[in-house]
């Protein structure tokens, strides 16, 4: 299955999402799941499917993305769209992120309702234009007439099979600042536009959130990661940008970081959001986590819970969404083989994944 998904070139962008969407969808519907495709843009889709649904328990919801990173310039050993397997590794552009995770829970999700009528029910998410910033995942959800109700949540981004039970915010901002073009003999006659984005940037460098350390994220953090400005060497600039990587926690909200970072830098600046994803966090005593991690040990996983991921998912969109439902990050991919050339995934973590997933979705009652 993981070959099958990988030799679907999704590339973000464009994504292209809709042809492997679609096969999955006829694999599922074949399997009793009811399928629809929301459209996410051209040649793009995502794809929901249900079984099980009641109207006395919520489902359970199993997320995963379509798109891949660009195979960059590094020559690869093998073919990025052929899923080469070499003893346990399986080659492929997203192998680990993550489509051998969509791999596993598709085959989870149908093999348990050979054994068993999974309680509530499973609800798949499968989505287009994850990689740039959850994009997709946001426009998905403002399709929905009703949001309903999830019992508990399973994002497979990469973790080797680690459960985690959260991870920090982004909140992605341009911050432009304006001024007055002259000759660079006379500067006198006008506003030098750097100079302005150089007062702010020093602001930022110490800025303080004045945010207690939260138990699982810690602090949150700041960077300023790209700026750039000006015509050329002998003109008074009149324009200049930067950008600021907020990587947030539960405390405080992102409304109220942004408010305090516009105070801090004055009338000089403009803001625009570029990526706006809450922080994932679920208490790791809840009881859906305590299951995880019970069935991650069962299969052999030594688990550290509580643990906390370094980058963002479409958890973000999906537990706020799910007005706070528990939510767990657990995929069979190599976190450090994310993005690199020759990216793979060991097939012993896929099979792995696959009695997880099935054990999770027979047991969460």
């Amino acid at each position: 299955m993981t070959q099958k998904l990988i030799s679907f070139n999704t590339v973000n962008p464009p994504g292209n999402e809709a042809a492997i969407a679609e096969y999955i969808g006829k694999l599922l519907s074949r399997n009793g799941f009811k399928v629809i495709y929301p459209v996410f843009d051209k040649n793009r889709l995502h794809i929901l499917a249900e079984k099980g649904l009641t109207s006395k328990r919520p489902p359970l919801i199993l997320s995963g993305h379509l798109d891949t990173v660009p195979l960059a310039a590094k020559p690869w050993k093998f073919d990025p769209f052929k899923g080469t397997i070499k003893g346990d590794k399986l080659y492929g552009r997203g192998s680990s992120d993550m489509k051998g995770a969509v791999a596993a829970m598709i085959c989870a999700a149908i093999d348990s309702f050979k054994e068993s009528v999974p309680a509530g029910g499973i609800r798949l998410i499968f989505t287009a234009g994850e990689e740039l910033g959850c994009q997709g995942a946001s426009n998905l959800v403002k399709t929905f007439r009703k949001p309903g109700k999830a019992s508990a949540i399973i994002v497979g981004e990469p973790t080797a099979n680690l459960p985690a039970n959260g991870h920090k915010g982004a909140l992605y901002l341009r911050v432009s600042t304006s001024g007055l073009t002259a000759h660079s003999s006379m500067p006198e006659l006008g506003v030098n536009a750097i100079y302005k984005a150089a007062r702010a940037i020093s602001r930022i460098e110490n800025f303080d959130f004045n945010a207690k350390k939260d138990s699982l994220l810690g602090f949150p953090t700041i960077n300023v990661g790209w700026m750039s400005g000006g015509m050329n060497i002998n003109s008074v600039p009149d324009h200049a940008e930067f950008t600021i990587d907020v990587r947030s926690t539960t405390k405080p909200d992102h409304n109220k970081i942004l408010q305090r970072l516009k105070k801090e830098t004055g009338k000089e600046t403009s803001y625009e959001i570029l990526v706006d994803l809450n922080p994932v966090s679920t208490d790791h005593r809840d009881p859906f986590i305590k299951l995880v991690n019970t069935i991650c040990i069962e299969n052999g996983i030594k688990t550290d819970l509580p643990k906390a991921l370094p980058y963002v998912t479409d958890g973000s969109v999906l537990q706020k969404f799910y007005e706070g439902a528990p939510t767990v990050i657990l995929g069979p991919g190599q976190p450090e083989m994310a993005h690199q050339t020759d990216e793979f995934c060991y097939v012993s973590r896929i099979e792995q994944a696959v009695s997880v997933y099935k054990n999770i979705i027979l047991r969460w009652r």
